[in-house]
């Protein structure tokens, strides 16, 4: 799990900025982060990059769920 070691789940919140499905996938949500990869694809050459930001968020709120998730365990 990414969340094991703080400092990789600090990247990932970098990583949310380029590649947010990937970094959905990496915080322990594979199937979101397909159905996410899916969904990206089509709105980032549709919007032009205008919904990017939606899926950032997305990514950031997935990450923080997972940390918080693993400090209640």
């Amino acid at each position: 799990m990414i969340t094991d070691r703080p400092y990789l789940s600090a990247m990932n919140y970098l990583l949310a900025l380029l590649l947010p499905p990937l970094s959905i996938f990496l915080a322990g949500r594979p199937i979101l982060g397909i159905v996410v990869f899916f969904i990206w694809i089509p709105a980032l050459l549709f919007s032009g990059g205008l919904t990017h930001p939606m899926f950032i968020i997305l990514a950031w709120l997935v990450i923080f769920e997972a940390r918080n998730r693993q400090t209640r365990l």
